[in-house]
């Protein structure tokens, strides 16, 4: 774990696999911090080199005050990319991070030869939406909203399970400054005209039981790159590579290996 000074604030991240590796950039996603993504390293193949970080307002990421822009959050991608001489990446994004990989592949596309669009879109939910859950954040914290927002990230039979407190307790330890500053961030962002424009290998990953990110709204922002694709995970919610690591891990070594991002044959 590291931390660099990136502008107006510290960011928090990991590189895991060989310097000289494929770089697989991951951004997680609204209450998440790193760990999101642990799952599917195991099963991913060998000789990647592996970047992951905690975006603004959450994990060990600096948590300035107020409500961030998507410019910021995408400026703080693009300025660790820099920070770690990375080119030519697959961008990784759920949710959130999908919103920043739009916007860092609109912005910097000499940093990223592909990109994966999991449980995300162009544009998600209304201002009214996330005006009312950042109200909610603000007279009664981030626990307010923890019930219904393990409602819409996982399938009722995850949520039957155990391990449905590690990921509960992940969101309602983040920054309550944080997650409001970065609900105001999607609130303020439409990046269909954007996206539209993008050409660039494209993945889309959703789950069938996705509440934030339903199939047909990832399928609608996958579609607007000519030539993506797009996978439906069943048995998942809004964060398949929890619920499904397996699944979301074949599906991810395929597509780099499709787009020849991998570490050769001894990799």
């Amino acid at each position: 774990m590291k931390m660099a000074r990136l502008g107006d604030i510290s960011v928090h991240y990991r590189v895991d696999g060989p310097d000289d590796g494929p770089p697989v950039v991951f951004a997680n996603s609204l209450g998440t911090d790193m760990r999101l993504w642990d799952p599917i390293l195991p099963l991913l193949p060998n000789g990647l080199r592996i970047i992951r970080y905690d975006k603004r307002g959450h994990g060990l990421t600096s948590c300035p005050p107020g409500r961030y822009a998507m410019g910021a959050l995408v400026k703080d991608a693009e300025n660790l990319l820099d920070h770690l001489q990375v080119t030519n990446c697959v961008f990784v994004g759920l949710s959130i991070g999908g919103m920043i990989a739009q916007g860092l592949a609109v912005k910097r596309l000499d940093l990223m030869r592909a990109m994966v669009l999991s449980n995300t879109a162009a544009k998600i939910g209304t201002p009214e939406l996330w005006d009312a859950r950042i109200a909610d954040v603000e007279s009664g914290g981030i626990e307010k909203l923890a019930d219904a927002v393990m409602e819409r990230w996982f399938s009722a039979p995850f949520r039957a399970q155990p391990e449905l407190a590690l990921w509960r307790n992940m969101l309602t330890r983040q920054e309550a400054e944080g997650y409001i500053g970065c609900s105001a961030a999607i609130s303020g962002t439409d990046f269909y005209t954007p996206t539209s424009g993008l050409r660039l290998p494209t993945l889309g990953i959703a789950g069938s039981e996705d509440g934030s990110t339903p199939p047909d709204l990832v399928r609608e922002t996958t579609d607007l790159i000519p030539g993506s694709q797009f996978h439906l995970i069943r048995k998942a919610g809004h964060l398949p590579c929890v619920e499904q690591p397996e699944e979301f891990a074949r599906v991810l070594t395929g597509f780099l290996q499709q787009v020849g991002h991998t570490a050769g044959p001894d990799g």
